[in-house]
């Protein structure tokens, strides 16, 4: 009786009715199947003993605590500058027959670049020299005339008058003398710029003016432009609130050594030397203007180029470091974890000073000589039990000199 009743009500429901209850048992035998196999597996994966505190073995990875210094540095983007970019412009009027360099090559201050056709300053020279030897002629005559003429009126042989005339034209022509000798000297400037020389040390860019063309010292792009890349410098902003601590530095006569780096931060190109800081502070972004300067020896550094550059403003020397990586952040502060000789770990609180790339200065909480973890503190508690993967010793930690890779805009050396 009891048997017939789930066949009887199987019979009275309709066939879609009988193929959704089928499609449900499915997905409820599938869902079980699956919660099962995820179980078994995160059993298996537990480490032996069960995951409570002090109940595992974990691996880790230390390193040791040591001394040495650290460097308290700024990052900042910056921007190449020359120290000096001529547009070359013709000071005269004529052919341009001669160009005597090759684009981007390097000059020397006085290295001859254009040449302007002299022939027509030439020929203005000869008449200026012409008419400069006729008119002291002139003057020596009036002068011989001066002189008998002042003899023959202290005898009263001639008019007083006459005398007169005869001394203002002598002051006339030496005035007509004087002008020549202007424009025989303005003719010879004139025959000078008709060879363009280089006025500094740098690198010729594009020529502006082909060979050939008639130029004017009104073109409006000049013949060619003279960058100096040796040296160079690079201007940056800083934040005004490090401001004192480089002026401080700087008027006590400190050098203060910047880098500079590639877009990514990561690659060195130059070394230098902080120069120079504006006059005043930027009021609508809190910044002031700095000046490096680079030797660019190699030539690394190029105008209107975009690099990070690294500025150290001071070093703590013979101190308390470790790597960044140990430290860790949570209920306790700030802390690391402190391997001790039984194999276990235990808490530390620590206070750190600044930081240098992968290294932090350590202001208490730890000793030189000390171990903590760098790797493997994930699902560290204190008092765990730990195994030693591999020992990182103070040869790993960077040198103190040595910065890693920098973060445009970023800056070291701040309180952790």
């Amino acid at each position: 009786m009891h048997g017939e009743l789930p066949k009887q009500i199987w019979a009275k429901t309709s066939a879609r009715n009988r193929r959704y209850l089928t499609i449900g048992l499915i997905v409820i035998v599938t869902l079980v199947l699956a919660a099962f196999v995820f179980h078994s597996r995160q059993e298996a994966a537990k480490p032996p003993g069960g995951g409570g505190r002090n109940s595992g073995t974990m691996s880790i990875v230390p390193a040791v605590v040591s001394k040495g210094d650290i460097g308290i540095s700024i990052n900042a983007l910056g921007t190449v500058t020359s120290l000096a970019t001529v547009t070359i412009q013709s000071q005269i009027s004529g052919q341009l027959m001669r160009i005597d360099f090759q684009e981007g090559q390097d000059v020397k201050k006085g290295d001859l670049l254009e040449e302007i056709d002299p022939r027509p300053y030439e020929a203005v020279l000869a008449q200026m020299k012409g008419q400069l030897a006729r008119d002291d002629a002139l003057l020596k005559g009036a002068r011989v005339d001066l002189a008998r003429y002042q003899v023959l009126a202290a005898q009263k042989a001639v008019p007083q008058q006459t005398l007169d005339t005869q001394v203002v034209l002598v002051a006339q022509d030496e005035g007509t003398v004087a002008s020549d000798q202007g424009q025989v000297k303005a003719a010879e400037v004139n025959l000078v710029y008709c060879r363009i020389l280089s006025p500094l040390d740098g690198r010729v860019g594009l020529r502006q003016v082909d060979q050939g063309n008639y130029v004017t010292p009104s073109e409006p792009n000049g013949l060619v432009v003279i960058t100096q890349l040796q040296p160079i410098s690079v201007l940056f902003t800083v934040p005004e609130d490090n401001l004192p601590a480089i002026s401080a530095r700087m008027q006590a006569s400190a050098k203060l050594p910047a880098t500079a780096y590639d877009r990514s931060g990561a690659n060195k190109i130059a070394d230098g030397v902080l120069q120079t800081f504006d006059s005043q502070i930027d009021p609508t972004t809190g910044t002031i203007k700095m000046r490096a300067q680079f030797s660019n020896e190699a030539k690394n550094l190029f105008p209107n180029q975009f690099v990070n550059i690294r500025l150290l403003v001071d070093t703590h020397k013979d101190v308390t470091v470790m790597p960044t990586a140990g430290i860790q952040r949570g209920v306790p502060g700030t802390f690391v974890y402190l391997v001790n000789s039984d194999n276990t770990v235990s808490v530390r609180k620590v206070v750190l000073g600044v930081t240098d790339g992968d290294r932090v200065e350590v202001q208490s909480g730890l000793a030189p000589g000390d171990r903590i973890v760098v790797d493997g503190a994930d699902k560290l508690r204190d008092g765990a039990k730990i195994i030693v993967r591999a020992s990182a010793d103070n040869s790993n930690l960077p040198a103190p000199t040595k910065s890693s890779g920098n973060k445009r805009g970023s800056a070291n050396g701040q309180r952790q």
